[in-house]
């Protein structure tokens, strides 16, 4: 039998197409090892075989322990590996992409290059947060005074439903006890959310950096993505958790936020968003292509084939 250095890595032929792969997998607590072309999951009730070349992506919770080989058969199968805290509300570090193609990454680049295109994306942003707006012509400035005004609201009508003190929103960097119970329970909410927004992002293969309302830092698209859910599942369960008790907070919240994320879906849900915001128009799903093409560039706008040498005539 082959040993693990002699096998050949599959073809984008003899894998299943990413449309027909289960698109995320949550393991936590136990620990991975292969078994033939089976990724084994082993925890305290047993042994759970589950097809790599089924999963799209892998993530890997607390408490999870992965072997060499298992890693080896989930990169020779195409799957993606990240590893995030409880349900996703943590991201860690991730692996390749869930998919081969780079469409999602190359439609961000190119809205985001474009001054006009890019405030076009963050409209878009503004309709997801704020359903039944008309962000039409708004400029950014309108744009961010809006959702200032929007996310006040929404603290002090939840601050009146749960019937907390509101005092404005408080928070100082690195200091986390320096807020109010509220505050440090919508501190811990945000961290969760952006936790989610990397996760998705990374596997989708999009670039954390190029954000579309916020900007100059390395995680300005999850920024961008972690603000789509923030009026209407952190900042509601970030109140509930701080009226309940003032002990233990942050990890109440952490809590509370992984429910409620696990409840709703909303890792699906993310991803189909950031989907729809970078092509809308798309025909096809750009995360699931049904094979692994890579073109060349050619300067009128179009590209051809890779894999042959092309000449002057043939352009």
């Amino acid at each position: 039998m082959a040993t693990i250095g002699e096998r050949g890595a599959s073809s984008a032929w003899e894998l299943t197409r990413m449309a027909d792969r289960i698109s995320f997998i949550y393991l936590e607590r136990c620990t991975l090892h292969r078994e033939d072309n089976a990724i084994t999951a082993e925890d305290a009730d047993g042994v759970t075989h589950i097809p790599s070349a089924t999963i799209g992506t892998l993530l890997l919770g607390p408490g999870t322990r992965v072997t060499h080989q298992a890693m080896s058969l989930l990169g020779d199968t195409g799957a993606g590996v990240v590893w995030v805290g409880e349900r996703g509300v943590r991201f860690y570090a991730g692996g390749r992409a869930l998919t081969r193609s780079a469409a999602l990454a190359q439609a961000q680049a190119t809205a985001w290059a474009n001054r006009r295109t890019r405030l076009d994306v963050a409209r878009a942003m503004y309709r997801l947060r704020f359903p039944g707006e008309d962000t039409a012509g708004l400029t950014r400035q309108e744009l961010l005074g809006r959702e200032g005004r929007r996310v006040k609201d929404r603290y002090r009508a939840e601050a009146a439903r749960t019937g907390l003190t509101w005092d404005g929103r408080h928070y100082t960097p690195g200091d986390f006890t320096s807020g109010d119970p509220a505050n440090q329970a919508i501190t811990a909410a945000a961290q969760c959310m952006y936790g989610i927004a990397q996760t998705t992002i990374t596997a989708l293969g999009c670039v954390p950096g190029l954000g579309f309302i916020h900007s100059g830092h390395e995680l300005a698209f999850v920024l961008d993505i972690a603000d789509l859910y923030k009026t209407e599942i952190a900042i509601p369960v970030a109140f509930e958790v701080a009226a309940e008790d003032t002990e233990d907070v942050g990890s109440r919240t952490r809590r509370a936020i992984r429910d409620r994320v696990n409840e709703i879906g909303l890792l699906k849900r993310c991803v189909n968003d950031v989907k729809r915001l970078l092509l809308p128009d798309a025909e096809t799903d750009p995360a699931d292509p049904d094979q692994d093409r890579v073109t060349l560039q050619t300067d009128h706008g179009t590209d051809v084939d890779a894999g042959r040498n092309w000449g002057w005539p043939d352009w």
